[in-house]
């Protein structure tokens, strides 16, 4: 079963995927993303047995909130425009193990974009945190469109996506909050 660790979570996909922690990419860092300081990358990409291929941010805001000014459906579509480019490229550019993914990736047939969102427990009925994840998941419609008419909003209970995520033991010392 393909495993992939991101943000503190462990997202384990079926055996007939194809997966890969699309950032770690050698590729990603030292070349496509060298070429501006603006470029982004999604955590995870996957490609299914229908070939379809699945572009999954992850945050997770249990630690620390959220403290970017930038609304979450901006930064989530600029990762996703950003990270199709890459693969464009490394289909062509990469080597070896990448460019062998991104060339299967490019076989594509349909685009799905997930932002996998872990939020904190609310604190006090009176002093919440949350993120409106109907409100987010409703941007990165009006946003995505043309990519993915239908993304999601998923969290470790989701029962919506095809894969499952469990949170990873903290090291020693270190709890989770």
């Amino acid at each position: 079963m393909p495993e992939i660790d991101a943000d503190g979570f462990r997202f384990d996909f079926p055996d007939s995927w194809k997966v890969a922690k699309y950032d770690d990419w050698s590729f990603y860092r030292n070349q496509f993303g060298t070429m501006d300081n603006g470029i982004k990358a999604v955590d995870i990409v996957a490609l299914d047995e229908k070939k379809t291929l699945w572009l999954i941010e992850v945050k997770n805001f249990q630690k620390h909130g959220r403290r970017c000014t930038v609304p979450l459906h901006e930064e989530v579509w600029k990762k996703v425009y950003d990270t199709l480019a890459g693969l464009f490229s490394a289909k062509c550019n990469a080597v070896d193990a990448e460019q062998r993914f991104a060339q299967a990736v490019a076989k594509a047939c349909k685009i799905r974009v997930v932002l996998h969102m872990e939020q904190p427990p609310p604190s006090s009925r009176l002093y919440h945190e949350s993120l409106d994840s109907a409100n987010i998941c409703h941007q990165l419609r009006k946003k995505m469109k043309p990519v993915d008419p239908h993304p999601q909003v998923a969290n470790k209970e989701s029962p919506h996506v095809p894969w499952s995520v469990l949170p990873l033991p903290c090291p020693k010392g270190q709890e989770h909050s």
